[in-house]
């Protein structure tokens, strides 16, 4: 009896941590039904501040503060699921625009969504796999 109390409350305090380090990325996953994988080592870079409330390929005006993504290809609406290869964090993003233009990368993320999967917050770039969210 012991060992089961002494389980779940290892289990009940691992899941409360792990949320506590990413609670938008944490619930954003909750809402995955399946996972299809794209792409592993991608290159991923954040929105400068100046394009906030600018629109979008989309139409959609962007917003750094929402969790939102760039990609040259998926169609827009698409849900993303975004982990940073270096220390497993993950946001889910919705495509709402076209890019990004710089040789090399393969996704840009909002400032919110890079800044959650991060540790270096002074880094630009960040290397991530990437998987489609299918409903």
């Amino acid at each position: 009896m012991m060992n089961k109390v002494i389980l779940y409350l290892i289990f009940f305090i691992s899941i409360t941590a792990s949320a506590q380090n990413n609670p938008a990325a944490t619930q954003q996953n909750e809402k995955c039904d399946t996972l299809k994988f794209y792409k592993k080592n991608a290159h991923a870079s954040y929105y400068s501040d100046k394009f906030n409330g600018r629109k979008t390929a989309s139409g959609k005006k962007f917003d750094n503060n929402k969790l939102t993504a760039a990609h040259k290809t998926f169609p827009f609406g698409t849900k993303l699921k975004i982990t940073n290869e270096a220390n497993n964090k993950h946001v889910v993003v919705e495509v709402i625009d076209r890019g990004p233009f710089v040789k090399g990368r393969e996704i840009d993320l909002s400032k919110k969504a890079f800044m959650d999967i991060t540790s270096n917050k002074g880094s630009g770039v960040a290397n991530v796999s990437i998987e489609i969210v299918k409903k």
